[in-house]
């Protein structure tokens, strides 16, 4: 049972951070001079430049170009773009069991604020996405978290009631959004936390977690 005592029918898993390695958290944090993650990912979930690039509405040109100028970044567009397409590393040990697992129990699904570099870059290729019922991309979407209205569309189109869904991401922002909406969504970071909540609410069987 989730916390409002409805059963689970769908899992919606974001990728970086949960079940999939972003690499660029710690380049960005040094090149933008920024001492917290949590403040980056503020920075970066409301900057107008990610925004567009993410709902696929820039080109990866205006993109980089656009970026760097407003947050006055020392490093140049080309140069930022390369190593942009290098951060997402690849999927966690462990995350594909974890999406196999639930898969035997409800409907599974990804949302991603995600874009083309990233996607072309080597996502796309992950075995991972194989195992998803939907996968929601932020760029085909033409939507980006943490808006309400991607969260609407996602419960529209799962076709599954808000408070059946558990949603689980690595950022408190997205989290409050799809809660907004009715979805069970929690903060959590890695396979084993995204396990974890599975197993309380309980989607999984508990396992022993030592």
């Amino acid at each position: 049972m989730s916390a409002s005592g409805a059963s689970i029918d769908a899992v919606v898993f974001d990728l970086g951070g949960v079940l999939a390695d972003f690499g660029g958290v710690a380049p960005m944090r040094a090149l933008a001079r920024i001492d917290s993650d949590v403040e980056l990912w503020r920075r970066w979930l409301t900057c107008e430049w990610v925004r567009r690039f993410e709902r696929g509405h820039c080109s990866a040109d205006e993109f980089a170009a656009g970026f760097v100028e407003e947050w006055q970044l020392d490093a140049d567009p080309d140069k930022f773009m390369t190593d942009f397409s290098s951060w997402l590393v690849g999927p966690y040990d462990g995350a594909t069991e974890l999406v196999r697992d639930v898969s035997t129990v409800a409907v599974v699904a990804c949302l991603s604020n995600t874009n083309a570099v990233h996607w072309q870059a080597g996502a796309a290729q992950w075995p991972l996405f194989g195992l998803f019922d939907r996968s929601f991309l932020s760029f085909e979407m033409g939507m980006v978290k943490p808006d309400i209205e991607i969260f609407e569309k996602v419960v529209t189109e799962l076709d599954v009631p808000p408070e059946r869904v558990l949603f689980l991401d690595d950022n408190d922002l997205n989290v409050q959004a799809a809660q907004q909406v009715g979805i069970c969504a929690f903060e959590v970071h890695g396979v084993a936390e995204a396990r974890a909540v599975l197993e309380d609410h309980p989607v999984l069987e508990p396992s022993d977690r030592d």
